[in-house]
């Protein structure tokens, strides 16, 4: 299972993550966001996919982006179509399409997605797109009868290890869990510490 970490910007904190190695580290190029990134970004080894997140964006605004950042991958997170996700893929990025949730999710809504794009990934439902803080109701899954790979995310932290070994339990594609504000210190500064912690009771499972 993969470990993707989002919502970072300080570039301290990057540095100290990267000795981490996560699978993805996500950057939000949402300006509505309080971890919007409007300087450089770093660059990150390759084993590391540099991501950056987007809410309803131009495609012009993305390119430019994956080209200034280097992006590997662009994780769309507002109400793109399943013709915007495949126009994303045009740049050679992996694409990941959210789906946000709260008490419950017609599945059958995904089904254009699927060729469009590399991965869903679940995420809790609230005021903002996404870093809400809180989890949403994780037997929802139960009912996820598509093949194709998943993130999840929404609240996730070190509570969470028990029922992340539930899940793995199952028959669930899930390919990846991403975390955000559980493991911040104050909006896009992570607690290294913590995350560490995370990681290893993650491989552990």
């Amino acid at each position: 299972m993969k470990f993707k970490v989002c919502g970072m910007r300080d570039k301290k904190n990057i540095e100290d993550l990267k000795l981490l190695h996560p699978d993805y580290m996500g950057f939000i190029f949402w300006p509505k966001s309080s971890r919007f990134v409007s300087q450089n970004t770093p660059k990150l080894p390759s084993h590391i996919k540099k991501t950056g997140v987007f809410v309803d964006a131009k495609f012009n605004y993305i390119k430019s982006c994956v080209e200034k950042h280097q992006l590997q991958v662009v994780q769309l997170h507002g109400e793109e179509t399943p013709e915007y996700c495949s126009q994303i893929k045009s740049l050679k990025v992996e694409v990941i399409k959210t789906f946000s949730i709260k008490e419950k999710i017609d599945f059958n809504i995904l089904k254009p997605y699927e060729s469009n794009c590399d991965f869903f990934l679940f995420d809790s439902k609230g005021k903002l797109p996404g870093g809400n803080g809180y989890a949403f109701d994780w037997s929802i899954l139960n009912d996820y009868a598509s093949k194709k790979p998943f993130f999840l995310s929404g609240g996730i932290g070190l509570d969470d290890i028990e029922s992340i070994g539930q899940l793995l339990k199952t028959k669930l594609p899930l390919f990846a869990i991403d975390v955000n504000s559980k493991f911040e210190i104050k909006p896009a500064l992570k607690n290294i510490k913590k995350l560490i912690d995370f990681k290893y009771q993650l491989y552990e499972l």
